[in-house]
């Protein structure tokens, strides 16, 4: 059977999902529990969206996952702190018995995801269990390494998708559908729409039979690819067998619940549009488009069908990018990668535009953010000077081809989603 894409004759031992201890909000502590939820961390990237979660309710877990002082040291020494005190006031709490849980998000659209979510056995070196599709930036996996030292826990899970087959209930779906049926944990209703329940697992014979099942299939990454870079830097850190082996993560089974494939868009700090766009002289076609920001994305897919394409703003309009010049890419693109991830519009904009055109390093916080949110992007574009890079999604199954071949995308290439709300199950190590 093909899992997620990808061959399971290349991975040694399949995926091994075990139970923990979830620690999670005391309802009666705290003003709801859609008020104490955040986003992941990395889509939190405004500071207006932070301080709101934060005024949301004291208890936000924005307060552990992004804790804000003057220094990274101070940072971690705060999240340390502050889930201390959570715990010894009851406001976080340890289920009684350990579990896997089933988690169902919905969409204000109707669109419906189920998994479950464990504490997944780390794969060891060459094993292809998991298979990552992006690169990562290292400061950010320093961070977050940090972060997850200071507090010996994970706040948040990973989203990992698997195909199973489609045709038959297996173990896990069963357990999944099986859960859904009863009464919940949890249910929540995120401001976004979002309604969020919870069930937990408990019973060993069906914790077997769901890891009988999983341990025949791989997993791709959909999202979190950071962190999962920061279990494994853990894991080395610190002896074996242990907690730090495992790490927390959310695994759905997309032959029964397809993601959604998004852009993360790129905002370019101190770069005008006019300076950009006179910098694309000869190098790419630019077109104007006076039309509305749904007009102006509708253009966008419908170049990006025929080859690399991008829209610009900042300025108060549109500007469709594409049609790069073919000698231009023959000396900036790398030869020795497979064509999916040549012609890949996140290749040619960072080992082309940036590197090559608008001469802006990739890994500088300060000159590239990476966002989301088409409209945000834009937003801070307009009010910061800068200038908004505009992608298309890449298609689901370029991602688990590449992936299939051990081939990395560039860093923060796709969005996959829905993503889950960070706060409603905790897991940390001493539990």
């Amino acid at each position: 059977m093909d899992t997620a894409g990808h061959s399971e004759a290349t991975a040694r031992r399949g995926l091994e999902l075990t139970p923990f201890r979830g620690l999670r909000y005391d309802p009666d502590r705290v003003g709801s529990l859609a008020a104490v939820t955040s986003p992941p961390y990395d889509v939190v990237v405004r500071p207006d969206g932070l301080l709101h979660l934060e005024s949301a309710d004291p208890h936000n877990i924005v307060r552990l996952i992004l804790p804000q002082a003057a220094t990274p040291e101070a940072r971690t020494a705060q999240a340390a702190r502050t889930l201390r005190d959570w715990r010894a006031d009851g406001v976080l709490a340890p289920d009684p018995e350990p579990g896997l849980y089933v988690y169902e998000q919905r969409a204000p659209d109707g669109l419906l995801q189920r998994g479950l979510i464990g504490a997944l056995r780390l794969p060891d070196p060459g094993e292809r269990a998991v298979l990552p599709h992006e690169d990562v930036m290292p400061h950010v996996v320093a961070e977050r390494a940090a972060l997850m030292r200071a507090t010996s826990a994970n706040f948040e899970p990973l989203l990992l998708t698997y195909r199973g087959d489609p045709s038959a209930a297996t173990a896990a779906s069963a357990s999944v559908e099986h859960a859904a049926a009863r009464p919940p944990l949890l249910a929540t209703t995120t401001e976004d729409g979002y309604r969020h329940r919870l069930w937990s697992i408990t019973d060993p014979g069906e914790i077997d039979r769901i890891a009988g099942d999983l341990a025949r299939h791989q997993a791709l990454i959909a999202d979190g690819h950071h962190r999962w870079a920061t279990y494994r830097e853990l894991r080395a850190e610190h002896p074996s067998p242990g907690p730090w082996d495992h790490g927390l993560v959310l695994l759905v089974d997309t032959a029964r619940y397809p993601l959604r494939v998004r852009a993360i868009h790129r905002l370019l700090h101190g770069l005008p549009v006019a300076e950009a766009l006179t910098a694309l002289k000869d190098h790419f076609r630019v077109r104007r488009l006076d039309v509305p920001r749904d007009e102006a994305l509708a253009a966008l897919a419908e170049a990006a069908g025929s080859g690399n394409a991008f829209l610009l703003a900042g300025d108060g309009t549109f500007h469709l990018v594409d049609r790069p010049d073919a000698e231009l890419l023959a000396r900036t693109v790398p030869a020795d990668r497979p064509a999916a991830w040549r012609t890949l519009d996140a290749t040619v904009l960072h080992t082309t535009l940036l590197a090559h055109v608008w001469h802006v390093p990739e890994d500088a916080a300060d000159r590239v953010s990476y966002i989301h949110d088409t409209a945000a992007t834009i937003e801070k574009a307009e009010r910061d000077g800068g200038t908004a890079v505009l992608l298309h999604p890449v298609r689901e199954e370029v991602v688990r081809d590449l992936a299939r071949q051990g081939v990395t995308m560039p860093r923060k290439s796709t969005s996959f989603g829905p993503k889950p709300a960070s706060g409603l199950v905790l897991r940390t190590l001493d539990l």
